[in-house]
């Protein structure tokens, strides 16, 4: 009887230790998805600003057309990383493809803000400066996200 007890007590151990263990992985998984929608709110905000942004450089800087094509492709290509990114959160690949996105639309985007230096009418304008603005404070939103 008494190796049986053993038996018994350890079968039970190990059940209880499988469901807490199962318990915080799926608490783990939760959490890694809600970060993930914590970021892709604010990601999916700045590219949002973004075609608006083009379009209050458009009228300045008409002979740099290839900048602003840039910034738009680099847009693009950053939404579809990040629809396939939040498709699942838990793909690394997914999420590294996103990053090389991002890297890429803020480069587009520093060549813009860079290009605009340039004219003087566009940085006094209060929209170029109000984007700019939302811009700032949604990349400290998604940093904070992060």
């Amino acid at each position: 009887m008494s190796a049986m007890s053993i038996i018994l007590i350890v079968v039970i151990a190990a059940a209880v230790f499988a469901v807490v263990i199962y318990n915080q992985l799926v608490s783990l998984r939760n959490r890694v998805k809600n970060g993930f929608a914590q970021i892709d709110v604010q990601l999916t905000r700045r590219y949002d600003l973004i075609p608006n942004l083009v379009e209050a450089v458009k009228g300045y800087i008409k002979h740099e057309r290839e900048t602003l094509e840039a910034v738009i492709k680099a847009r693009n290509v950053a939404v579809s990383g990040l629809q396939a990114a939040a498709a699942d959160p838990s793909n690394a690949e997914a999420i590294r493809e996103l990053g090389k996105a991002e890297t890429g639309l803020a480069g587009a985007l520093g060549r813009l803000f860079a290009l605009s230096e340039a004219y003087p009418d566009l940085k006094a304008n209060q929209n170029m400066l109000q984007l700019q603005e939302e811009l700032g404070s949604t990349e400290n939103k998604v940093a904070f996200a992060r």
